[in-house]
């Protein structure tokens, strides 16, 4: 019996890359991506979930299996139908035999349906705890470690391989189980009827077990390039829409559009593959089921001219035969999908094999002073971006950051902030290495702020108390608001601090992001921070309104501000001027000048660019540091 089939969407094992790589598969200039579990892990998860999900998994196999008894009882009684009517019974009793048998369908289908609705809320719940525990996990991960892999690799386990292992869990693990039990019982149903046409169910073997031999290795191996290469896509287009503003002032848009067909392109392919293999392995399963099914007919019709069966026999044999279409085909079949949430498992808990921040109890510290002490850092071997760095800063001090584009300003900013930890050398905070701190207690010690805030879709209330784990009064958040000028925009919102904002919901400004991110910070009360050009990416009227909100925020705390444009260093204490990875100057902008060094040069510089363009508010080449 041909069966339609539906082609199932396909995993991949992701290749476990570097992180500055993309992988035999991937697009070239894309980030590395996430490692791989092992089987190991996949079998403690799958302990895990059998050991809480006991219950729910048994009531959905039992009414699997009272199904299954339904249906198998049907064409039994069915061939007895016959056997009565060539018997000649009465019209009472067919008819009764009818509604018998009319009844068993009915029962059938409720149970079927009472099951998979089962299966479906089972794996929904399923599904919610595996996002949720991803997500957690992701939170987990060092900043670096995230800033590592591509976001489309991240998004894509979090959300087509958590559908892709909902599906295995709501439909291939029962409907397998279901089908396992069902060419058993139907099986063995065929023996107790009539051994002799038991026979013919031999010739379909070859058929199903040399081609599922054939298919298997090759699907799974195309099926492995397929997630990796779908996460691709979604990094492409992740990143081309995230940069949507840079994409289009550059004039990368066709660039962009050439690396999302190139990774478009292999997706399809391997699809293409898949499709090519299904070709051959389904139209073999069919045969399974067909050709034992005219040799039963052969066999049985021979075999009923010399008395050996019954016609109700022949008749209840050719209904089973027919019947081991769908079971063999789901066994099959809803196995490959297994294979495909294995995969998509596989990627999901990968992120568990990442180092991840650990809860450490609070380190003793004495004050608040930051020293480094040569530090020297590079984002992979044999490319150190910074080295020798040696530098004390006082509480309470301001300190800018100078220096030409690819200097390591950013890359200083991110060790001060602990977003990456020294490769040699240490960085200290009140006397305790910063890299043991507790993600919290170094929150409370230093904070980055960069150009990019993100508001986070919800109330302006949760906006602001990220940070916090305690509830704060009304009368806080709006001192905070107040604080950074922000006070008339929230007031104007329907709702004041209830109001919900964020993508999607109610658009926040650029400025206004920035300024609720300094309350945000202003709440959070660290006792230091290190300011990476905050205001650069603002018009000048957003940026003006948001360094006073800058000026209210950093009282009485520590500053570390990494500028590109030199307006205001005449305010700070100190300049640290940067040149390929290494402190060359420190000292008070009149110091510096009178040293006509490193420093006085850009200095000038800015000046006569100044002079030149008032208009100028950053020098040529922007903070690309990473180079």
């Amino acid at each position: 019996m041909t069966t339609t089939r539906s082609q199932a969407p396909a995993p991949a094992k992701a290749v476990p890359a570097s992180p500055s790589a993309a992988g035999p598969e991937g697009v070239p200039g894309l980030p590395g991506r996430l490692p791989l579990a092992d089987r190991a892990d996949v079998r403690a998860w799958a302990g895990a979930f059998l050991r809480a999900e006991a219950a729910p998994l048994l009531g959905t196999f039992a009414l699997f299996a009272a199904a299954l008894v339904a249906g198998l009882t049907g064409p039994r009684l069915l061939g007895h139908l016959v056997e009565s009517v060539k018997a000649g019974t009465t019209a009472g009793r067919v008819d009764l035999l009818a509604l018998a048998f009319v009844a068993i369908l009915a029962t059938h289908a409720l149970l079927t349906r009472a099951a998979r609705t089962r299966a479906t809320l089972l794996g929904e719940r399923v599904l919610a705890r595996t996002r949720e525990d991803f997500v957690r996990r992701v939170l987990g991960l060092p900043l670096s470690q995230v800033e590592s892999v591509a976001t489309g690799d991240l998004l894509s386990r979090a959300t087509n391989d958590a559908d892709r292992l909902n599906e295995s869990i709501r439909q291939a693990v029962p409907r397998i189980a279901l089908a396992a039990v069902t060419l058993v019982f139907t099986l063995a149903a065929i023996v107790l009827t009539s051994p002799l046409l038991a026979l013919g169910l031999l010739a379909g073997v070859p058929f199903a077990v040399l081609s599922t031999w054939w298919y298997r290795p090759r699907a799974t191996r195309a099926y492995e390039r397929l997630l990796a290469q779908e996460a691709d896509v979604l990094a492409v287009t992740h990143e081309t829409a995230r940069g949507a503003a840079t994409v289009e002032s550059l004039g990368l848009g066709p660039r962009q559009t050439r690396r999302h067909g190139r990774a478009v392109d292999q997706v399809v392919r391997t699809r293409q593959r898949t499709t090519w293999l299904q070709t051959i392995w389904f139209p073999s399963l069919d045969l399974a089921t067909m050709v034992p099914m005219a040799l039963t007919l052969l066999i049985g019709g021979l075999a009923y001219q010399r008395g050996a069966v019954g016609l109700g026999e022949l008749t209840a044999v050719v209904l089973y035969v027919q019947a081991l279409g769908e079971p063999l085909d789901d066994l099959l079949t809803w196995t490959d999908e297994l294979q495909i949430g294995n995969a998509a498992l596989r990627r999901i808990l990968g992120v568990d094999r990442l180092p991840y921040e650990r809860s450490r109890p609070p380190v003793a510290t004495e004050g608040h002073a930051i020293r480094l002490e040569g530090v020297g850092f590079g984002y992979g071997p044999g490319s150190e971006v910074l080295s020798g760095i040696g530098l004390d800063i006082a509480p309470g001090e301001r300190l800018m950051v100078v220096g030409a584009s690819g200097a390591g300003k950013s890359t200083l900013g991110k060790l001060l902030a602990g977003v990456h930890h020294a490769t040699r050398g240490t960085v200290r905070v009140g006397g305790a290495e910063i890299g043991t701190l507790p993600v919290d207690q170094l929150r409370r010690e230093i904070v980055l702020v960069t150009q990019e805030q993100h508001v986070f879709t919800g109330t302006v209330r949760d906006n602001l108390t990220l940070a916090r784990e305690d509830a704060l009064p009304d009368e806080r958040l709006w001192e905070a608001l107040e604080t950074v000028l922000l006070t008339d925009w929230a007031r104007a919102l329907p709702d004041g601090l209830d109001s919900e904002i964020g993508p999607g919901v109610a658009p926040v400004s650029p400025s206004a992001a920035q300024q609720l991110a300094l309350a945000r910070l202003l709440l959070s009360n660290p006792h230091a921070l290190v300011l990476d050009e905050a205001t650069a990416l603002l018009d000048s009227t957003a940026s003006r309104r948001v360094e006073r909100s800058l000026a209210a925020l950093i009282e009485g705390r520590t500053v570390i501000s990494i500028v590109h444009r030199l307006d205001s260093v005449r305010d700070a204490d100190r300049v640290a001027v940067m040149d390929r990875g290494r402190i060359v100057e420190l000292g008070s902008h009149k110091e510096l000048l009178a040293a006509d060094g490193a420093y006085a040069s850009l200095w000038h510089a800015w000046q006569t660019a100044r002079h030149v363009d008032p208009a100028v508010r950053s020098e040529p080449g922007g903070d690309g540091d990473r180079s």
